[in-house]
Parts: C-alpha cells; sequence; structure tokens
C-alpha cells in the first residue's frame, strides 16, 4: 500500500485540467499514484502542469480496448468521471523519463473536452458534485469482514501481507489503499471511483475483495507505464 500523504492546504481547483487516459489505474482523494512518464505528449503535460497549478486528472477509458492500439486509438472514449491528482514528487532520469508522484485531490466530472495542446488531451471539469472529496472522513464499515475477505483473496493470489499493519491502518486510508492497489477489473475501479461516498466505496470493495476470493485469479487490468 502507499504511503500516507501529508497534510496539505486547500488548493484551488483549475477551470482547465489536463487529464491522463489509462485503463485500470485508479486515484482517489488522497491517495498516492506513481507514474513513469515517456511518451513525449505526456512528458509535455508534466512539463506544463509543474508551470501551473501542478494537476493533472486520472481517467480511464471507456472502452480499454482501444487504449493503446494504432493511431485511431490515441484519444478513446473516456468514462465521465475521474479524479485530479497533485503533483508531489517528481525526479527526471538520465534517459529523460519523468518519475511523478500524484496525490489524489478531488474527483470531477468532465463537462466538456477541448483541442489538444502539444499532443495531450484536456477538459473542462465539473467540480461541484465532489465537495466531499476535499475533507478526509472516515468511512463507517465491516473492518473485520473486510480483512478476513482480503486474507482469502490475498491467499488465492499468492500474495504476501502485513495483516497487522492492515489492522491498525485508519479507516480511509486502508480503503483508499487498498481500492488503488488491488488488480480488479477497470469497471470494478470505475465503480469504486464513483461510489457515493466513503461508506458505499467502502462496502464494495468488500463486496469485490469477497467475489474475488472465490474466483479464479486473472492477470493484473493494468499498470502505471505510458
Amino acid at each position: 500500500m502507499s504511503d500516507r500523504p501529508s497534510t496539505r492546504p486547500p488548493i484551488a481547483l483549475p477551470d482547465i485540467l489536463p487529464i491522463f487516459p489509462l485503463t485500470g489505474i485508479l486515484l482517489l482523494p488522497r491517495g498516492r499514484l506513481p507514474l513513469n512518464i515517456f511518451e513525449p505528449r505526456y512528458l509535455a503535460m508534466i512539463r506544463d502542469a509543474l508551470g501551473g497549478e501542478r494537476l493533472i486528472g486520472m481517467i480511464q477509458p471507456s472502452e480499454p480496448q482501444r487504449d493503446n492500439i494504432g493511431e485511431g486509438a490515441l484519444n478513446p472514449p473516456l468514462y465521465p468521471v475521474g479524479c485530479a491528482g497533485r503533483i508531489t514528487q517528481f525526479n527526471e532520469t538520465d534517459d529523460g523519463r519523468y518519475l511523478v508522484t500524484l496525490t489524489g485531490v478531488s474527483r470531477f466530472r468532465i463537462r466538456e473536452e477541448l483541442p489538444l495542446l502539444a499532443g495531450y488531451r484536456r477538459v473542462v471539469p465539473n467540480w461541484a458534485a465532489f465537495a466531499q472529496d476535499r475533507h478526509a472522513d472516515e468511512p463507517d464499515f465491516d473492518r473485520a469482514r473486510l480483512i478476513h475477505g482480503l486474507k482469502g483473496y490475498f491467499a488465492q493470489r499468492q500474495i504476501s501481507a502485513d495483516f497487522e499493519a492492515i489492522e491498525k491502518a485508519p479507516g480511509e486510508y486502508l480503503v483508499t489503499s487498498l481500492a488503488m492497489a488491488c488488480p480488479f477489473a477497470p469497471n470494478e475501479k470505475q465503480a469504486l471511483l464513483e461510489a457515493a461516498d466513503p461508506n458505499e466505496r467502502a462496502r464494495l470493495l468488500t463486496t469485490l475483495v469477497e467475489m474475488a476470493a472465490i474466483e479464479p485469479s486473472s492477470e493484473d487490468s493494468g499498470g502505471t507505464r505510458h
């Protein structure tokens, strides 16, 4: 699970947001997402973001099979809801890649997509429905049930975990980290993102873990290279 982000003062949410479409990748408010950036259009996006609000919207293509196939798939259709993250760590490698960490700030709904800028996509975001995202809120959920399901899920996939640390983790941190890290299907990741509140997200996560624990394991649905 990712490190807990440091507390930061509220930041202004922009009227125009660069977006990074990536299948199977989930960012949630206060979650931390490492990215390895090497495509020219996304290198340009990071440079521009560093010169401005440092915010990037992570969002999934709604047709994952078109995410990275051929020239016509460079700009696939998108799910309507994504999550903006602030660049909180940045390093440049000797071969020109950017290693960045995004810390989730707020979800957004796409109001309008704008013309490309330096090859990357931008949208006019609507933040109104997600005002609660900017305030930490401990979810009310059955922790014992989630951890029980998680033990079965990890055992089936031969994943080792520090359950002592998991049992002691704050509720929101636990739910956010598991939702982001577990290799659920893209549509399941999207459902976790669009959950109405932390309580609903925790309940959905528990259900997904329990269902996955009794199903054959599958390959991870995405990665963080782009």
